[in-house]
């Protein structure tokens, strides 16, 4: 080949890199925006898009700016249906997930295109137990908020009601998924390790339209404390239920959902009083545990023009940015790269504006994420456990529940 036509080749190759530095980093969120929990899904997406936009307002990562590709998925299928429409519109990583089957089902999906899953909320144990080579989890999981319900029920609600752990009478609920199941077991494991009697274990549909049989079971074993694992409808339909049938335990804990708008609408402030929820930091917890919370609820006001709808998007705001980080660290957004970077990650617990770590385990768990528990107070959520996320003027009230 002539000088001429080495050069020609030279500068063929030169823009060709340049273009492709030049191309954004697509990120396809797979997520319900449509449905019952579309809401959720939603909200997801809009922690993604901040931490998207605080990267591209710094240039970008690796050179490239950020853009988001949604993919509505409800149901397994439409997970797959969302990962194959997203692929062929080219997107290089995929992040998710509001529900647990979705995520198992589109990661899977995504691994068939070597594509990164990167999972901020879905809590299922199994999507790490499966080993699959392209999954990464962020957030907490099921055993973190099993944990968290254990502790709070020793540390929390049983000196609240002037009893020890021991001998405290739990009725553990769930809905009937991989989500709520995994929970509902842990639970169990560990409450009966510091010697409460599980009174009860029942399981439900989260799209059920009626929950009276799984009121009643657990009415009738008279527990000192109900644990409930679900999402918006079914939790929101079981405290009605109870309501209805003159269910009165002495404290409500529920799990993973029941610290939103839908339902206090749903309940009223009367009710939902004194109603603990353990659920995703939110911003309010003071910023010494989760530096840079009043930061993003600056920004979510200033972008949304509201506050936050439900916690899950402070949690996959700071997925997102763990995936930036970890982006940056790999040069790339290919998957073996990207998980390599990611294994390499070793932030403390109170890193992020969850209070988060990062510290990923051989299957790619972070073991420095956990939920926190707010309780309803005057129809607003307080955060109130663990004490160093509480602020220094908030104490428990109304327990046991009149």
């Amino acid at each position: 080949m002539t000088r001429a036509g080495l050069l020609a080749t030279a500068f063929a190759t030169l823009l060709g890199a340049t273009a492709l530095a030049q191309e954004p980093i697509r990120i396809g969120a797979i997520n319900p925006y449509s449905g019952p929990v579309a809401l959720y899904g939603d909200e997801v997406a809009r922690g993604y898009q901040l931490a998207i936009d605080e990267a591209n307002a710094k240039g970008g990562v690796i050179g490239r700016k950020i853009e988001l590709f949604r993919g509505d998925a409800g149901n397994p299928q439409q997970g797959i249906a969302a990962v194959e429409k997203l692929v062929g519109d080219k997107v290089d990583i995929f992040v998710g997930t509001y529900i647990s089957a979705v995520s198992n089902a589109a990661s899977d999906a995504a691994m068939r295109y070597s594509k990164i899953y990167w999972d901020t909320n879905a809590l299922a144990a199994d999507l790490t137990e499966r080993g699959l080579p392209n999954f990464v989890r962020s957030g907490p999981y099921s055993a973190s908020f099993a944990e968290v319900s254990a502790n709070a029920a020793r540390d929390l609600l049983a000196p609240a009601l002037g009893k020890q752990i021991k001998g405290l009478r739990v009725w553990i609920e769930s809905e009937d998924s991989i989500y709520g199941t995994s929970i509902a077991k842990r639970q169990k494991e560990l409450l009966e390790k510091e010697g409460a009697t599980v009174v009860g274990v029942g399981a439900h549909n989260f799209r059920a339209i009626d929950l009276t049989d799984s009121v009643l079971r657990a009415k009738g074993a008279a527990p000192d404390v109900w644990i409930n694992t679900g999402y918006v409808p079914d939790g929101n339909l079981l405290l009605r239920t109870m309501r209805d049938q003159g269910f009165k335990p002495a404290a409500i804990l529920l799990v993973g959902t029941g610290d939103t708008f839908e339902t206090l609408e749903a309940l009223g402030a009367e009710y939902l009083e004194g109603v603990a929820v353990v659920g995703y930091p939110r911003p309010d917890q003071t910023e010494s545990y989760g530096p840079g919370a009043a930061a993003y609820l600056a920004a979510y006001k200033k972008k949304y023009e509201r506050d936050p709808i439900a916690p899950q998007s402070m949690a996959a705001y700071v997925g997102a940015q763990m995936l930036i980080e970890a982006i940056a660290a790999a040069g790339s957004v290919d998957m073996e790269k990207v998980r390599a970077a990611a294994a390499k990650m070793d932030k403390p617990e109170k890193s992020y504006a969850t209070g988060f770590g990062a510290k990923f385990d051989a299957k790619f768990q972070n073991t420095r994420a956990f939920p926190t528990v707010v309780q309803w107070q005057s129809g607003k959520i307080v955060t109130v456990f663990p004490k160093d996320a509480a602020q220094p003027n908030v104490k428990l009230v109304n327990l046991p529940r009149k």
